[in-house]
């Protein structure tokens, strides 16, 4: 690769490319490995490049380089996790053209320890310590944190459950991981009315938003709660056969084959056993620890919301005046039980009912925590909404008459009930519901992928 000139650059780019997709085409190894796709672009530094290689097969590579296309020098060998790596090449110290492969290396052992395969820090990161705010930690607050006894928070357990959190290997073709779905900048969720499965499937409903999950009293998860606790619901979506589509078993051996793990897994439990019930325990761990504490809304509650727009406090006192606060209860903002809020009759999913098969089930779904609301649309089960005001203008105007109705959603005689709000009372209670976005979670590297996706090489 030739650095004195741009047009030596550029032509030295392409050779590269060429020289690249053509050793992959020859390289590639077993046939029924699926061949992965390399992509290029100038390097942040003059002369360099970026190398993307994307594979979906957990298989070994070599990069090697060459000034002359006879002799090659092995510059890493590595295994892309989460189906991406990056090569930054600064080549402003080459003297003369070099050449780039990369080649199949199934014979070359690949360094597999924590160390090498994530950036998690040495002394494991705090998931114990909440440090929460004053009004969170009241009696009814308290009340609503579904941990159980069995299984209290560890940070090694929380680490070892954020690796699994993001791990594609968990699907049967290493493309979907559990944060596929559940995406920190959309607050846990991934912006989709139904998400797309390993195979290109959609799921059957919205994925739900993990923020503050942990404060849910009953401790059921799912829109139709038909995983009682957490550590039930974690195992659910690897071994669905459009989410994940997994077995257990399959799962287990695919990663106790993994040192990395094995040393994550002694870190967390005392030994390396690589069990489906410890995955459940950490990933569950580290669902627990996605906990808001630091919106507008809680950093208001000390000086009576001295800190709000007009719009925002007229927002806060409609919330409160129209009734939503009677589902949307405590400053978590999350209701104690599924309700029939009135979307649909005759109904198109029955929620709860399909689970318990009782009628007066039917309709009722499970909400979760109101916080980061503003980042988890679109809205409902089925993402029917786009947008928190399509979500104002339904309980204002819209809300359907159902045999199961919510009680707070009905007027005295039993209809369902108006809130006859103007535009510009829909907009103040849109924007009080963006007060609720706490964008210290969802950028909080504690809950970032942890694998490594690639490293900068400098040539020769």
């Amino acid at each position: 690769m030739n650095t004195p000139s741009p047009a030596d650059s550029v032509f030295s780019r392409l050779e590269f490319l060429l020289l690249v997709l053509a050793l992959l085409l020859t390289h590639v190894a077993p046939p029924a490995r699926s061949a992965p796709v390399v992509t290029l672009a100038p390097g942040a530094a003059a002369g360099g490049l970026t190398l993307d290689f994307a594979d979906t097969t957990n298989s070994p590579w070599v990069l090697q380089s060459s000034p002359d296309l006879v002799n090659w020098t092995d510059r890493r060998t590595f295994q892309v996790h989460n189906t991406g790596y990056r090569f930054d090449i600064d080549a402003t110290g080459a003297g003369s053209r070099l050449f780039f492969r990369v080649a199949s290396a199934d014979s070359t052992p690949v360094a597999d320890s924590r160390a090498e395969r994530t950036n998690l820090p040495a002394t494991p990161d705090n998931y114990v310590t909440l440090d929460l705010p004053a009004h969170l930690l009241a009696n009814n607050i308290r009340a609503q944190d579904n941990t159980p006894a069995t299984n209290p928070a560890t940070n090694t357990g929380a680490t070892l459950g954020r690796v699994l959190f993001y791990d594609k290997r968990l699907s049967a073709n290493n493309t979907v991981s559990c944060a596929s779905c559940h995406q920190p900048a959309r607050g846990f969720t991934d912006g989709r009315a139904f998400s797309v499965g390993f195979a290109g499937g959609l799921t059957g409903r919205n994925s739900m938003g993990l923020t503050s999950a942990r404060y849910y009293q009953s401790g059921k998860f799912f829109w139709d709660e038909r995983s009682a606790t957490l550590e039930d619901q974690v195992l659910e979506p690897i071994q669905n056969e459009v989410e994940m589509g997994m077995t257990l078993p399959e799962l287990t051996a695919k990663l106790g084959d993994e040192q990395y793990y094995r040393q994550l897994f002694t870190a967390a439990f005392g030994d390396a056993a690589v069990t489906s019930e410890r995955m459940a325990r950490a990933l569950a761990q580290f669902i627990r620890s996605i906990v808001s504490k630091s919106t507008k809304y809680d950093a208001g509650v000390a000086t009576n919301f001295a800190n709000f727009t007009a719009e925002e406090n007229q927002g806060r006192q409609l919330f409160g005046a129209s009734g939503c606060a009677t589902c949307h209860g405590t400053d978590n903002f999350v209701p104690p039980v599924a309700f029939n809020n009135g979307l649909e009759f005759p109904f198109v999913d029955l929620g709860l009912g399909a689970v318990t098969g009782l009628a007066t089930d039917n309709g009722k779904f499970k909400s979760p925590s109101l916080r980061n609301i503003g980042l988890t649309g679109p809205y409902m089960h089925d993402g029917r909404f786009g947008t928190l005001r399509e979500v104002v203008d339904f309980y204002n105007a819209g809300v359907v008459n159902t045999p199961n109705l919510a009680a707070q959603l009905r007027t005295p005689g039993g209809q369902p009930r108006r809130l006859n709000l103007n535009d510009a009372q829909k907009n103040a209670l849109v924007a009080f519901l963006n007060t609720l976005t706490d964008t210290t979670v969802t950028s909080d590297p504690r809950f970032a992928d942890p694998f490594r996706t690639g490293e900068a090489l400098v040539a020769p």
